[in-house]
């Protein structure tokens, strides 16, 4: 397959274009700076500026593009930046793919476009699947715009999935915090630790990524482990993992006061999301719990 991926230099996208490559893939990358090899080619989601003949012979795109939710305070002008830059690529991508497909209808298309779990809000001890409604909060209205803005490209007839992913354990991302903090012996519960964390392994994200390629899925697709855990039983599981004491809980207001809002609804809050497409779809995870998981992320298992 010819398949194009956006914000291909981070955790999933860098892992998945090597993994596609290995299954034979021609892959090209979109970029924001000057391309510097033959398989970037540049863009501009921020003007919405696509030359429509990169992807004129594209069967696929997998668009993972978005400035990282926890990856500074939220101000208001962060936030801003949080919803521009998911709303801003996919509706880029989308009208590409949709101009691709208006000069040359005969090829089937597909469009694979990150999402978040963060779709439905603090779910609580509610377990949610693809068929759970939208939260009310930010991060919620978040994913809402995001799988909105691939609106041309469906109304062109391209297969769009939207990829609700949950907490990825690899070696970067959120482990690259955690594991030192525990390896020191200063992990412990965040909060109340009741809230739900829906995992996954990377090696489950990308090796989803690659099934849905070629599946015949659309819609709503909820990429987390068959078993979501608690934040408390995480934390208890990355311990034995490390081999590491985990008795500092982090009170939720320290949290809150170091994070601010994102604090509420990125850590304190909640998902129990089940990933029952995937399932229903025939995937086979590879970590289908969550110490097999952090064992694989931490170069143990």
């Amino acid at each position: 397959m010819q398949i194009a991926v956006t914000g291909s230099s981070g955790l999933v996208g860098t892992e998945l274009v090597a993994a596609l490559r290995a299954d034979g893939h021609d892959v090209r990358r979109l970029v924001r700076r000057t391309p510097r090899t033959a398989d970037e080619h540049r863009w501009d989601p921020a003007h919405h500026q696509l030359d429509p003949g990169v992807l004129a012979d594209v069967d696929a795109v997998v668009n993972l593009a978005g400035v990282g939710i926890g990856d500074r305070r939220w101000t208001e002008q962060y936030k801003r930046e949080v919803v521009a830059s998911r709303g801003d690529s996919t509706t880029t991508v989308s009208s590409a793919l949709a101009q691709a497909v208006a000069a040359d209808p005969d090829r089937p298309r597909v469009l694979l476009s990150a999402s978040a779990v963060g779709y439905y809000g603090d779910g609580g001890d509610r377990v949610l699947d693809e068929t759970s409604p939208a939260g009310t909060d930010f991060l919620a209205d978040v994913c809402v715009q995001w799988e909105q803005a691939t609106a041309p490209a469906e109304a062109a007839g391209v297969r769009v999935a939207h990829l609700r992913t949950g907490l990825v354990l690899g070696r970067g991302g959120m482990m690259a915090k955690l594991r030192p903090l525990f390896a020191l012996g200063l992990g412990g519960k965040l909060g109340s630790g009741r809230q739900w964390w829906p995992w996954i392994s990377l090696r489950d994200e990308v090796d989803a990524i690659r099934f849905l390629l070629g599946a015949d899925v659309s819609g709503p697709v909820d990429l987390t482990g068959p078993e979501p855990v608690t934040n408390a039983a995480f934390t208890d599981a990355l311990g034995r993992v490390l081999h590491r004491p985990t008795v500092l809980p982090v009170p939720g207001f320290a949290l809150s006061a170091v994070l601010g809002e994102f604090a509420q609804l990125g850590v304190l809050a909640g998902q129990r999301a089940l990933p029952r497409v995937l399932l229903e779809s025939g995937f086979t995870f590879s970590h289908g719990d969550v110490e097999s998981a952090l064992r694989w992320a931490v170069g143990k298992g």
